[in-house]
């Protein structure tokens, strides 16, 4: 059996909030070395703030400030911290219920070892040296031995309020294909396109799955494609992508390869975007080194009928 491929994949793209008056307090006030809660209608105070009751759902905008100490409620040890986490030697999760707060706040708390920390452990914020506006501005929590620290007077009126934060949201993993999609990649870098029969409905699936997602059968059988098809369904896209050195307008179409029996994705390329057309015959264009085709592009055959290709829309 060939060697099962590996490869370490991204998926990331940020996001933008604006916020609300609550939460603009909020982050405003951690930038100003100030922690804001909001009063719910059970009179507990919510660290961090919500800007609906938990109870009745009712809009809450009564801010509350509490200390920047507070008590350990649970935790758990850190041991080896992974890129973008609070600290880069191990530390402990903690939910911390500041003095004055009615909840828990989860972030780093600083310490020596699991020996070090424990439930109802007294800690105090560790600001960040340099704040923007963040739950970041709280570079964690640490021990703290002493009487709790005393209040601002802050009421959640601040100048230069945060209006808008961006969270870049990132997930970073190990990409395993499998045995049928690593024989379909494999076969791409000898630019041919292999897919997979069905021993029972009969369909050729590609890129193959190993087995068919409508009889729940395995497929072994390899069948190659291709290498021309059929535009089946195509849009317009308009809007540039950070990644991608592509011009817009371009055109992302659904091309049902001679032979398969489903559609895969694929940019058309050497035509005007506004004359790609349901049918139109198209072949693959290779570039040197490449893994994958870079485009497809006409033929030059006539147009497909529809009926050889409406069961793949």
């Amino acid at each position: 059996m060939p060697e099962v491929l590996q490869a370490p994949l991204v998926v990331e793209f940020p996001f933008t909030r604006s916020l609300g008056p609550v939460q603009s307090a909020f982050l405003t006030g951690l930038r100003e070395r100030v922690v804001l809660g909001v009063r719910a209608s059970d009179g507990r105070v919510l660290v961090p703030p919500a800007e609906y009751d938990p109870v009745t759902a009712e809009e809450i905008r009564d801010l509350v400030e509490v200390a920047p100490t507070g008590t350990v409620t649970t935790w758990a040890w850190n041991h080896d911290p992974r890129r973008g986490q609070p600290l880069t030697t191990p530390f402990a999760w903690a939910l911390v219920r500041l003095d004055g707060a009615g909840t828990a706040l989860l972030h780093a708390l600083d310490a020596p070892g699991p020996d070090a920390v424990h439930t109802g452990m007294r800690v105090r914020i560790r600001w960040a040296e340099e704040r923007t506006g963040a739950i970041t501005d709280i570079a964690c929590f640490e021990p703290y031995h002493g009487e709790p620290m005393q209040l601002t007077g802050a009421t959640g009126e601040f100048e230069d309020p945060v209006t808008g934060i961006v969270a870049a949201a990132r997930l970073d993993y190990t990409y395993a294909p499998g045995r049928a999609q690593t024989a379909y990649i494999n076969a791409l870098g000898g630019r041919r396109t292999v897919g997979e029969r069905c021993p029972s409905c009969r369909k050729v699936y590609v890129p193959p799955r190993g087995a068919c997602p409508t009889c729940g059968v395995a497929t072994d059988e390899q069948v190659e494609v291709g290498p021309r098809g059929t535009v089946t369904t195509f849009c317009i896209v308009n809007i540039k992508a950070k990644n991608l050195d592509i011009e817009v307008p371009y055109v992302y179409a659904h091309i049902a390869l001679d032979g398969a029996g489903l559609a895969l994705h694929g940019r058309i390329g050497g035509i005007p975007y506004d004359e790609v057309r349901m049918g139109l015959r198209v072949e693959p264009v290779w570039t040197e080194g490449a893994r994958y085709p870079d485009h497809y592009r006409p033929t030059g055959e006539p147009d497909a009928d529809y009926d050889t290709y409406r069961e793949m829309l």
